[in-house]
């Protein structure tokens, strides 16, 4: 066997001046674009940071994760402790009396970012908060989320809870991808439970009330604390591109609005996605050895679509690289090789190629004659050296 590399294309000429760089007054940032998978723009985006209330996303994904798994329902009701009656911040203003249920929590976490519905989740899920913030760093770990600590549900001021813009990013993103119908939750912009506090029934991202025709909002988490700052765990669809970005460390609530909102204008004017290859196209034919054909079809899970940069000078190009000729049997999705995806301006990416269909393994009479074809080709190659 050996490594075989095709070009497939160079295609997508464009426009002549670089996409603009976003300069962001946030101190730490990141930008992501879900449909491609493209890291748009990083600032100290690995640096653990204090999260404030952005790390409540992580005590939504525990219960989210809990909803899933049938571990509880929307309807199942927690007990209010002391401990949570009495949490400062922004509480959804639950009582010792109250059972809320799951679906009334969500709602107060994320309209109200509720320290107090926090607590409860916590303790409804692992007895105690601090046996939940075991779990919520353990999960994390599994999650790839190699620059957070958590101490507690809130994101109560901490010194040794922390989180990274990129952490936050996967957490967002993983959200919106695997619990779509529970993501719907963070595009609600009101709730007041049992009608206590009307002053605080407003959701406090600003970037969902825009109506800008272009693009639209719908998540998910804003944060505040004097050492964070103010911070935004935001995502905006246009079409169907999705944009999820994390900003921290601004001055004011108007500055993080106004960031936010340059952002994602940034995002989606700047880059153009296309579709360089349909899904369920076939991307080459690769040979086969000792199958029942002689070729087998190689094709990617999703297709491929990227964003190029406005105004980018050159061609994407694409390379299709396995082993070959490929040995049978092939189960259609077995992973052949990888297409490398050269963009310019974004560097490269990796996509796995994978078999169309299947192959099986040809019979004596076949294998015969496979063997006997492979003995002539080196003894024609042993005389040519």
């Amino acid at each position: 066997m050996r490594a075989l590399t095709f070009r497939i294309f160079a295609l997508l000429m464009v426009l002549a001046l670089p996409a603009r760089a976003f300069d962001t007054n946030a101190r730490a940032a990141w930008v992501y674009d879900v449909a491609t998978g493209t890291v748009l723009m990083e600032k100290n985006a690995d640096e653990p940071l204090p999260p404030a209330s952005m790390s409540k996303l992580m005590t939504l994904n525990m219960l989210f994760e809990a909803l899933h798994d049938g571990r509880v329902a929307m309807d199942t009701t927690f007990p209010v402790s002391t401990k949570a009656w009495q949490m400062g911040g922004s509480k959804m203003f639950v009582e010792p009396a109250d059972r809320p249920t799951v679906e009334d929590l969500i709602h107060g976490i994320i309209i109200n970012s509720g320290n107090d519905a926090c607590v409860v989740v916590a303790e409804g899920l692992a007895g105690t908060e601090e046996a939940f913030a075991r779990l919520m760093n353990e999960r994390a770990r599994q999650l790839g989320m190699a620059n957070s600590h958590f101490v507690n549900s809130s994101g109560w001021p901490d010194p040794q809870h922390r989180m990274s813009m990129h952490d936050l990013g996967l957490l967002a993103t993983r959200l919106i991808t695997e619990f779509p119908e529970l993501y719907k939750n963070f595009a609600l912009t009101e709730y007041n439970y049992k009608g206590r506090v009307p002053s605080n029934a407003g959701n406090r991202n600003p970037l969902l009330r825009l109506g800008t025709g272009d693009w639209k909002a719908d998540g998910l988490k804003t944060g505040h604390t004097q050492e964070a700052g103010y911070g935004l765990v935001g995502s905006a669809v246009q079409g169907d591109r999705r944009i999820v970005f994390v900003i921290t460390g601004l001055s004011s609530e108007k500055a993080r609005a106004e960031e936010a909102e340059q952002i994602v204008n940034w995002a989606y004017r700047q880059f153009t996605m296309r579709t360089i290859i349909p899904k369920d196209e076939i991307v080459i034919q690769a040979p086969v050895w000792l199958g029942d054909k002689g070729r087998v079809g190689l094709t990617t899970r999703d297709g491929v679509r990227v964003l190029i940069p406005a105004g980018s000078q050159s061609g994407v190009k694409a390379e299709a690289v396995f082993k070959g000729p490929i040995e049978a049997p092939i189960t259609k999705g077995d992973q052949l090789g990888e297409l490398i995806v050269d963009i310019p301006g974004a560097g490269q990416s990796r996509l796995p190629l994978l078999a169309a269909s299947d192959v099986a393994r040809t019979g004596v009479f076949g294998r015969i004659q496979s063997a006997a074809f492979r003995l002539g080709e080196r003894a024609i190659q042993s005389v040519r050296n």
